[in-house]
Formats: structure tokens, C-alpha cells, sequence
């Protein structure tokens, strides 16, 4: 296998990962409470990223950049999770995976350093809008569903998350395996009150439970954050996107082949709509940001040199 072929296997295996991992939090939600599971889940990925810390050569002391950014990002990355599975709690699971997949749409809209964005982009929202609006009718246009609103209400806090791990973390020597070691212990400490009461019953889930709740550790946090990461640096944006951008489709695949869910045709119609409006938006966001790196390089080549003001001029002047 090539190594671009190695990559994008790697990328496409985090993207069926992240969309399986709906309905692994709807299943584990059947046994415990939402915050027993999300407590399980951090204190896993905690676990496991401080091991990796200790395995690995090198500085293992957290920078001061590091600290910095990962206690913010970890408060912010826990009201994600904690929306985002009371949500799947209460709606399917494809239905989770194609509304979250707005984050995609709605990061750019939130992220100020990037300036105003093309018209074509507000279209490309729209038709998303539209998709959202036909996922939550169902087999019929009816009042929305709670989970699918809060999956909505998911989706808009991940993209605040996500533009504010640009701002945090951009131009700063930031290491990822530190950071998300620093999100999972922030996560652990927050939920544990929450489930505090809920431990006894934790400890007495069954094998299945837990499987649940290793592979949303192991697999869909610390793995799937860490393969991106690796991949991301092995080949372009545009590529990772694309084959990220892949992760509502097997949500879907992992609804229906494992979870026994059905849809309608506005369902169906639904999700087509919405993976081809983030799709359009992610490529015309893509198409702007290249125009715009392209201007700022040819006005610094094109502007004429500055006069050096410190070293005299050699045409004389009048007394």
C-alpha cells in the first residue's frame, strides 16, 4: 500500500468510526444515564492519553500554550458531548450523524479571521436548512423532535468549538496529544457529580455496556483525534476534508445496517440534500480561502521595496 493510500484509509477509518459513533452513544444511553456515560467515556480517554503521555520519549510537561488552550476547549468540548448525546438519546441515529455534519456549514459563518464569505456559500446553508427541516418531519411535516433539535443545538456549539480551537491554537506549539489530555481530564472532572450517584450502577453495567463505552473512548475519542492528526499532516486539507466530510454517510450505513432503522422519503430526501449542501458549502469555502491566500501572495510580491530611511540619500540636495 502507497503511503497516499495509507493515509486516506487512515482518514476514511476516522470517518467511519466518528459515524458509528452515534449509535454506540444511543445504545450505551439505554443502560446508563447520559452523564454516567459521558463520564465513563472522559475518564477512559483520560486514562489512555496519560499513558501515551508516559510512554512516549521526549518533554512530557505540559507547556503553558498547552494549559491555556486545552481547559477552555475542554469545557467547550464537553458541552458538545453532553448536547450531542442527550440528542442521540432521543432520535435516530443517522438523523444525529447528518444534523451534526452542520458544523461543517456553520464553523465558517462563526470564525471571524476569515472574513465575509460569498453568496454562494449562504446558498449552500440554505439548501442544509432545507435538508434539516425535511430530516426533522420524519415520514410527515410534524412539530420537531427534542433529539433532533438538540442536535441542531450540538451542531452550532461544535462549530463555536472548532473556531475557537483555530484561535487558540494557531501559531502556538501546540502538541496534540497534550491537548486532548487536557480536554479529557477537564471532561472527567466536570461530569463526575453528575454521575456520581450513578457509579454504583456503572460498575454493575454488563459486557455489552462497556464494550459501548471502550470503543466511544479508545475509538472515537482518543484514536480517531489522534489518526486525524496524523493523517492531516500527510496530505492536503482538501483530500482530509473530502474523505471526513464522508462521516454522515455511515452514520446512516450504521443506523440502518446495525441499528434496524427505516426512513421515508422525505428522510431520504432529507439526507441527500444535506450531504450535498455541506459539500457544496465546504468546497466553496475552500474555492475563497485559496482566491484570498492567492491576492495576499501576488500584492507582497507586486508591492514595490520600502526606501531604506536609516541610510543617506546620494542625490544632492539644496542648502
Amino acid at each position: 500500500m502507497t503511503d497516499v493510500r495509507r493515509t486516506d484509509a487512515v482518514l476514511l477509518l476516522v470517518a467511519v468510526v466518528w459515524g458509528s459513533s452515534y449509535l454506540s452513544a444511543q445504545t450505551a444511553t439505554f443502560a446508563l444515564s447520559v452523564l454516567s456515560v459521558l463520564f465513563a467515556r472522559y475518564a477512559l480517554s483520560a486514562l489512555t492519553c496519560l499513558g501515551l503521555v508516559a510512554a512516549r520519549r521526549g518533554p512530557r510537561r505540559w507547556t503553558r500554550d498547552e494549559l491555556r488552550a486545552g481547559l477552555p476547549l475542554g469545557v467547550t468540548q464537553a458541552a458538545v458531548l453532553v448536547v450531542e448525546t442527550y440528542g442521540v438519546a432521543h432520535t435516530s441515529a443517522a438523523n444525529a450523524g447528518l444534523i451534526i455534519s452542520l458544523t461543517i456549514v456553520l464553523t465558517p459563518l462563526l470564525d471571524r479571521s476569515r472574513g465575509a464569505l460569498p453568496p454562494s456559500y449562504f446558498a449552500a446553508a440554505g439548501v442544509c436548512v432545507l435538508a434539516v427541516g425535511l430530516l426533522m418531519s420524519g415520514s410527515g411535516f410534524h412539530t420537531p423532535r427534542l433529539g433532533d433539535l438538540l442536535m441542531l443545538a450540538a451542531a452550532v456549539i461544535r462549530a463555536g468549538h472548532v473556531a475557537l480551537v483555530g484561535r487558540l491554537t494557531g501559531g502556538r506549539a501546540v502538541r496534540p496529544l497534550q491537548l486532548t489530555t487536557v480536554q479529557a481530564l477537564v471532561g472527567t472532572c466536570l461530569f463526575l457529580p453528575g454521575a456520581a450517584n450513578d457509579l454504583p450502577v456503572l460498575s454493575r453495567a454488563g459486557l455489552a455496556t462497556w464494550t459501548q463505552l471502550v470503543y466511544l473512548a479508545l475509538f472515537c475519542s482518543v484514536f480517531a483525534f489522534l489518526a486525524q492528526t496524523w493523517a492531516v499532516q500527510r496530505t492536503s486539507a482538501s483530500r482530509a476534508s473530502l474523505l471526513l466530510g464522508t462521516e454522515p454517510v455511515w452514520a446512516v450505513a450504521a443506523g440502518i445496517a446495525l441499528g434496524g432503522e427505516r426512513y421515508g422519503m422525505l428522510t431520504v430526501l432529507g439526507a441527500a440534500l444535506l450531504v450535498a449542501g455541506t459539500y457544496w458549502g465546504q468546497s466553496v469555502e475552500r474555492a475563497d480561502r485559496r482566491r484570498r491566500m492567492e491576492s495576499r501572495d501576488r500584492l507582497v510580491t507586486t508591492r514595490p521595496p520600502e526606501k531604506d530611511l536609516a541610510c543617506p540619500s546620494t542625490t544632492p540636495t539644496s542648502a
